[in-house]
């Protein structure tokens, strides 16, 4: 195991002074806790879908190479490493070696899922292809993530977000216009993937509780993304139209933007006739609601750029706080613009409580993101099972699960099949 020299301790400033909310249920009781999870993936995407089973109950076992080389997260005892492999275990194996194919094939052989991202020729080598996996388990369920899919004319091409982000659309649609395209500020094809691998994975595992049988599961970046432009999509594979850069405006709705304030930026939505005489109403704007341009949604959004300086005369005689004050009530969305230190520390996200501590042995208290899914009959775990471990802080106990003694152990640790 690496040694760092990060071990700084993590204070939950996002809980402080909230109210503990009802004990939690042991982890084996969680909804997930029946099932054990094999997870092969590296990068983002893969960790993100094992992190969604994993939080609610999965006993996961991630595979590590034998020396912690890290890699686009960083390192295990990073802040990303650690959000994404929270309460998983870790074993460390050589796969060239027969030794350490051979605990592989052990823990395949007890999983219901395995999670990977190998290109097929890859998987095809490790014996890792659905065919290859259900002769050692009928019942095993595939979990596959790619950039551009399993098959078809991009499907070797290595695939990360910042490039399927141009190749889906997203980027020409993000952005002020003329401006060239923006990238999303966020990884938002590898965490969206993530999450619909995971959605997959559960149906799955639903399939086979009614039919004994697995499955091979698989989603991309792409697909995920081209499914997450969602009504842009569709104004172009139903009307055939090209949605372009609108910088801070809807697309299709106005009033809807960033708007001045004397203090800063303020974010408002008052599209719909009650939003709009709302809106004026309780900003003191009789004439814009009386404005003849003004008086329908379809004109509105057709008179947008005049509207829109319209609203910044308004709306910059009032501090941040007194629009949200004002609008609010009067049913109309209206929110600050926050850093991410700021939304951390909002009263809502306080309340929401959304993160939970996890305890490392060297690193002390990490504050780590829940899960956003709420159960009502399941509360969300007071504290994570455990941190992110180092790369084969498991690999002992584990090995001793799949049937291996003292010796048989420590003769892999010696033919470096395992570390």
């Amino acid at each position: 195991m690496n040694a760092f020299t990060d071990h700084t301790n993590h204070v939950d400033h996002a809980n402080r002074g909230v109210p503990a909310a009802m004990p939690d249920a042991p982890r084996a009781e969680l909804p997930l806790s029946r099932y054990k999870v094999l997870d092969l993936s590296i990068a983002r995407a893969g960790p993100t879908a094992v992190r969604l089973l994993a939080d609610w109950g999965a006993d996961v076992t991630r595979v590590d190479p034998p020396s912690d080389r890290g890699s686009v997260t960083g390192r295990r005892r990073g802040s990303d490493e650690q959000n994404l492999h929270r309460n998983k275990r870790s074993v460390c194996l050589d796969l060239k070696k027969p030794q350490g194919a051979e605990v592989l094939r052990r823990l395949i052989a007890r999983s219901d899922v395995v999670v990977e991202n190998f290109r097929a020729d890859v998987k095809e080598r490790l014996g890792l292809t659905y065919e290859q996996l259900r002769r050692l388990n009928p019942r095993i369920i595939l979990a596959s993530i790619s950039g551009f899919g399993q098959d078809g004319p991009y499907s070797d091409r290595p695939g990360v977000d910042q490039i399927v982000q141009g190749m889906c659309g997203l980027s020409s649609v993000t952005g002020e216009p003329g401006r060239g395209p923006v990238r999303v500020g966020i990884a938002i094809s590898d965490t969206t993937a993530g999450m619909f691998l995971g959605q997959g994975i559960l149906l799955a595992l639903l399939h086979r509780e009614h039919t004994g049988e697995g499955q091979w599961v698989h989603t991309s970046l792409l697909e995920s993304m081209l499914n997450k432009l969602d009504f842009q999509a569709a104004r172009y594979t139903v009307d055939g139209e090209v949605a372009a850069q609108q910088g801070n405006s809807h697309p299709t709705l106005a009033p809807m933007g960033t708007y001045r304030a004397r203090d800063g930026m303020i974010n408002i939505a008052a599209s719909t006739d009650r939003m709009w005489a709302g809106f004026c109403e309780a900003l003191d704007g009789g004439s814009l609601l009386a404005h003849p341009d003004y008086r329908e949604p379809a004109s509105r959004f057709a008179h947008r750029v005049q509207l829109d300086a319209d609203i910044n005369a308004l709306t910059s005689r009032f501090d941040t706080a007194e629009l949200v004050a004002r609008l609010n009530p009067a049913g109309v969305p209206c929110g600050p613009i926050y850093d991410i230190g700021q939304a951390f520390e909002d009263p809502q996200v306080r309340h929401l409580r959304m993160t939970r501590p996890a305890t490392h042995p060297a690193l002390g208290e990490l504050a780590l993101l829940r899960s956003p899914i709420n159960l009502s009959a399941f509360a969300h775990p007071e504290h994570f099972h455990h941190a992110g471990p180092d790369p084969g802080e498991q690999c002992d106990a584990l090995l001793g699960e799949l049937g291996y003694d003292a010796g048989a152990i420590e003769a892999m640790h010696a033919a470096g099949a395992v570390a």
